[in-house]
């Protein structure tokens, strides 16, 4: 019970650190208020732009960005995605987003951990939760690494739902990096070559593609569970 209050104590302590730079200091406010903006549009150019005009701190960043839509705003994680690697190449760029997205899914866990159902429900909502509880549910122990290889499945949810069970974090990271690699490395390299609207047919293809696998996965399912029924 301690440790719990201790933790709480911590991550409050680090809550009101971060209110009061962004109230108190002009330039904190001025630089999280552009990074909602560059958001905004969900326009990858834009952010691409915003990113890169951070000059030898872009990296670093890009890295803050990811963390902050982790965290505070449900936004696509793969406008980062795309940014990155259009920025830094296929390579780093995908480093660099898998790293960032890996570090935002941790703070996710601990948050939800830390703070329990009634705060999760506040950062998510009620009815995200709720469906990200029958995942949980349907898949048992699966369902970290088969709702990050789905890209339609919100990323940041599954992290908090996950911080309200029984699962072990590291059990929980080595799922999020084995299931979140394969999207990384596409939207890397996609996002290395394409500019504009482009991307949104391929993510338009990438999601049925995603699609058909969940329907093969929920058919394999259902046989097996008919099979034990029987």
């Amino acid at each position: 019970m301690t440790h719990t209050w201790r933790s709480r104590a911590a991550l409050l302590l680090a809550v009101c650190l971060m209110l009061g730079a962004y109230l108190l200091l002009p330039g904190v406010k001025a630089f999280v208020d552009d990074s909602f903006a560059a958001f905004a549009h969900l326009d990858s150019a834009a952010l691409e732009q915003f990113i890169h005009a951070w000059g030898p701190q872009a990296a670093a960043v890009s890295f803050f960005l990811m963390i902050l839509q982790a965290i505070v705003a449900p936004l696509p994680a793969f406008l980062i995605t795309f940014a990155n690697a259009s920025l830094f190449g296929a390579f780093w760029g995908g480093v660099l987003s898998w790293t960032s997205a890996m570090v935002g899914a941790a703070l996710c866990f601990y948050i939800a951990r830390i703070l329990g159902r009634g705060a999760v429900e506040k950062l998510t909502g009620k009815t995200v939760l709720d469906s990200m509880d029958t995942f949980f549910n349907r898949y048992g122990k699966h369902t970290i690494l088969i709702c990050r290889l789905l890209p339609f499945v919100p990323f940041d949810p599954i992290s908090y739902a996950a911080g309200l069970t029984s699962l072990r974090f590291r059990t929980f990271m080595l799922a999020t990096g084995l299931g979140q690699l394969p999207a990384t490395v596409v939207y890397s390299c996609v996002g290395s070559w394409l500019t504009g609207g482009t991307y949104w047919l391929v993510t338009g293809l990438l999601t049925l593609f995603a699609l058909a696998i969940l329907m093969m996965m929920a058919k394999k399912f259902y046989a097996e569970r008919q099979k034990r029924s029987r």
